[in-house]
């Protein structure tokens, strides 16, 4: 077997743009160093002319089954004015959804997150029962479904089993969440079973453990969760500070807020990711900086639902890791997410370039950083980058595509990062194989008819939204 060498135009190299340049990738899928002279009887050569080749994006967040709700959830008939009331609308949805369904519409959401560069998804997947609240025969089912929907389109998944024991400190049990509960016990086992008896490759397929919030899983059970999963390894992923609301909840429950109660506790870690993280204070940043912990932002996403506005240049200057995620799927575009963080600041301040120049690095590829190498760390995975050992995880970039016309080797990056259409990516590449070539999916056409069926059974009328 031969190794092989992708040789674009210009091959993205720490923050810019080289000519000449090639990725060499072993037959197993990993980047290797490239040697001066390459010897074609043991390497194939792929050319890629009048293209640009990036490190792949990687998407930390992602609750897949929501993208049946695009589109559904904007008027406030329907779906009420905040994020507790569009939760009615996400509700329905999941309640229409059979096994088959769950792969169908996983398998459009990572078809779309191919076209727009995404090599790896980190699946935030909390709907385990079936449509009665009911265990399966297999409590692990609906997380096959989505991994396999993943390995069908040719995506690298990392399933974050998500724990959600409870609606809320003080309320019932809520109608719409019957999908998502389990008990702490059946949680780990469930987990468990799932990781020690999967069979697929650690490069196509890994795992990681997601408490959902401290609104969904009490202390004590958080506790339990996060101790098992420090015992296997594997990174802990939990919603944090979205609302105001769960703030002001966990203050009642515990006196702390969720960051104040996580660094108490002792849960937070370099292995702890806090998705949202928008409501915190100076001295909950510097408790996320002190352990090293990663922010997951989601801006397509906290716009569409009013979350509000996370501290990047607050978080950035404290040096926390802040990585991406398309959550709700209400947009899947990794470079929108990266160009919204900045514009919501300047949005605010009044003022541009807000993240420019933090410890000395342009905007551009902090921005780039964040939708690559620190999705990787977030999900502890060996890629992100183009360097020797890591996955080769890639896309490449049409030159000539109107969106990045009239570039250069050194402007191309923030052209790239502010203005890039997701119609101007052409291949995709992912552990050394190609799962996109010139914009076409082997399995496109299936792709999109099966989630159409799906859409039609779950939306048979266009009014449909509130609670089912």
């Amino acid at each position: 077997m031969k190794n092989t060498l992708y040789k674009p135009e210009l091959l993205y190299s720490n923050g810019g743009f080289i000519a000449n340049g090639g990725v060499l990738v072993s037959e197993n899928g990993q980047i290797l160093e490239a040697p001066r002279k390459i010897d074609p009887s043991s390497t194939k050569i792929v050319d890629l002319p009048g293209k640009a080749l990036l490190p792949g994006f990687v998407n930390v967040h992602s609750h897949s089954f929501q993208r049946l709700i695009r589109g559904k959830s904007e008027s406030r008939v329907i779906s009420g004015k905040d994020f507790w009331s569009w939760r009615w609308t996400m509700y329905h949805a999941a309640s229409q959804l059979e096994p088959q369904d769950v792969y169908d519409v996983a398998r459009m959401v990572f078809f779309e997150m191919v076209l727009a560069g995404t090599t790896t998804v980190g699946e935030f997947h909390y709907l385990h029962n079936a449509p009665n609240g009911q265990p399966y025969d297999d409590p692990n089912l609906l997380s096959k479904q989505v991994i396999a929907a993943a390995q069908s389109v040719g995506i690298r998944i990392v399933l974050l089993r998500t724990a959600y024991l409870r609606s809320g400190y003080e309320l019932p049990s809520d109608p719409g969440q019957i999908r998502f509960f389990e008990s702490t016990s059946a949680f780990l086992e469930n987990m468990s079973a799932l990781v020690h008896n999967s069979s697929a490759p650690s490069s196509e397929v890994r795992f990681g453990v997601a408490p959902h919030s401290v609104r969904a899983v009490p202390l004590a059970d958080l506790k339990k969760i996060a101790a098992w999963s420090r015992e296997y390894k594997l990174p802990v992923h939990m919603h944090v500070a979205e609302q105001v609301a769960e703030n002001t909840a966990c203050l009642r429950e515990y006196g702390a807020t969720p960051v104040q109660l996580l660094s108490r506790e002792r849960l937070l870690g370099p292995d702890f990711t806090a998705v949202h993280a928008i409501h915190i204070s100076t001295d909950e940043i510097a408790m996320l900086a002190e352990a090293n912990a990663t922010i997951c932002s989601c801006p397509t996403t906290e716009r569409n639902l009013g979350d509000g506005i996370m501290a990047a240049d607050h978080v950035m200057a404290a040096g926390i890791s802040v990585a991406f995620g398309s959550d709700s799927q209400v947009q899947i575009d990794p470079l929108e997410d990266a160009r919204e963080l900045d514009y919501h600041l300047r949005l605010r301040q009044q003022e541009r370039a807000i993240l420019d120049q933090i410890a000395a690095q342009t905007l551009a590829s902090r921005l780039f950083d964040c939708a690559t190498v620190h999705g990787a760390r977030a999900l502890d995975l060996p890629s992100g980058g183009l360097t020797p050992g890591s996955f080769a995880d890639f896309f490449t970039v049409d030159l000539n595509d109107v969106s990045i016309a009239g570039h250069s080797a050194e402007d191309l990056l923030p052209i790239i990062v502010f203005a890039l259409n997701r119609s101007a990516i052409r291949d995709v590449v992912v552990n050394g194989r190609f799962i996109l070539r010139d914009k076409k999916h082997a399995l496109q056409e299936e792709i999109i008819s099966r989630y159409q069926e799906t859409h039609r059974k779950v939306w048979p009328n266009t009014r449909t939204g509130g609670p089912s």
